[in-house]
């Protein structure tokens, strides 16, 4: 941002995280940012930003093809072998670097060495900045009632021996933590946050390399455990990847969503304000879990505006584009309930969603239901 207009004509790329990647990286008019997330500082800054909506396996594939000249990465101290690990963030970059000419490195010896994925070697770095830096991370929200109860309406779906999927936030979090109990569990997850290592300190997990991730964030406490043996951390071309997890037994994906209507289908790209992603890794999952035969669950509030506004909504009526189909997801969570949408029908998964809607909510829906299966 120093450098300015110096830095001539560039366009920057990446995975910009909302509340936590607040830099534009717009230095000169003549810079751009091509970004698969939007964030608010990105969102304000308008024409010069373009926003692709694609899900993890097209942002590989973009990331894959574009030419990309320089890397701009944060590293760990190098080891005894002179390899940087990248630490908790392994998704694209680990594997991009060798076609990327120039790679400028910083090298943050506050960075924890992580399993996996071996890094990158000193000696292949153009360009190093030593410093210590706090890593970036977002604290947990804390008990939250109403995620305390969905998760509870989980629980049941996710034996012992489960392999896991989650995003961040206060639905997914609140969900793992009430597993405690649960044995020999594993993780396959894009992300992972404070919540997986809580649940690993209760024991739940099946030992060595039992939590595969591409990225952690969350507090110092989740950085400090990250290094150890359960955890392995691998690119976005194996996390992701259908065919890896369409051969995962007793696979359970657990993400959260804004809105799902009464047809099944799932909003969760636009907010009150405005764009904030594409649909991200759900739909990844979405497809793979259901060629391993195994449970999507989808959670979310039931109501929002202190209860005046329901997240179960009438067909159709979604905000912004539908993130996942009325095929992509098995199970429907609120606080007030599970609604198993296999094997219905159209009326049957209705009133199921219905039945886990806010009771003061519920009428409205049935008739805006009625009133829609006229059209049948």
């Amino acid at each position: 941002m120093a450098a300015g207009e110096k830095l001539g004509a560039m366009t920057f790329t990446g995975i910009f995280v909302p509340g936590l990647n607040r830099n534009t990286y717009l230095a000169s008019p003549a810079c751009r940012v091509e970004t698969f997330f939007v964030t608010p500082e990105l969102k304000a800054a308008g024409e010069p930003v373009r926003f692709l909506p694609l899900c993890y396996a097209d942002i590989l594939k973009r990331l894959r093809t574009a030419q990309i000249d320089a890397a701009l990465f944060m590293v760990s101290s190098p080891d005894a072998d002179g390899m940087c690990s990248f630490g908790p963030v392994v998704d694209f970059l680990a594997e991009l670097w060798p076609k990327i000419p120039v790679r400028i490195a910083h090298v943050n010896p506050t960075m924890p060495r992580t399993r996996g994925q071996p890094g990158i070697p000193f000696s292949e770095l153009t360009a190093v900045y030593e410093a210590e830096q706090p890593l970036l991370g977002m604290e947990d929200a804390g008990d939250d009632p109403v995620a305390d109860a969905i998760a509870q309406h989980v629980l049941p779906f996710v034996p012992d021996g489960a392999t896991l999927q989650t995003g961040l936030g206060k639905i997914p979090g609140a969900a793992l933590r009430a597993l405690k109990d649960r044995r020999r569990l594993r993780m396959h997850s894009g992300l992972i946050g404070d919540a997986v290592a809580d649940l690993e300190l209760a024991g739940a997990f099946d030992g060595e390399d039992a939590i595969l991730a591409g990225v952690a964030i969350g507090s110092r406490g989740l950085y400090d455990s990250v290094g150890g043996a359960s955890y392995q951390f691998r690119p976005a071309s194996v996390t992701h990847d259908g065919r890896t997890i369409a051969d995962i037994e007793n696979f359970v994906s657990i993400n959260s969503t804004l809105e799902a209507d009464l047809l099944g289908q799932a909003y969760s790209e636009l907010g009150p304000g405005g764009l904030m992603s594409g649909p991200g890794g759900a739909s990844d999952y979405a497809r793979a879990v259901k060629i391993a035969d195994g449970v999507r669950i989808l959670a979310l509030p039931a109501s929002a505006g202190r209860g005046k506004i329901s997240r179960i909504i009438a067909p159709l009526q979604g905000a912004g584009p539908v993130s996942l189909g009325r095929m992509d997801f098995d199970i429907v969570v609120t606080e007030h309930g599970a609604a198993d949408l296999r094997g219905r029908d159209y009326d049957e998964r209705a009133e199921a969603l219905i039945a886990v809607a806010a009771p003061v909510h519920r009428e409205t829906l049935r008739a805006a239901w009625r009133a829609f299966a006229r059209k049948f």
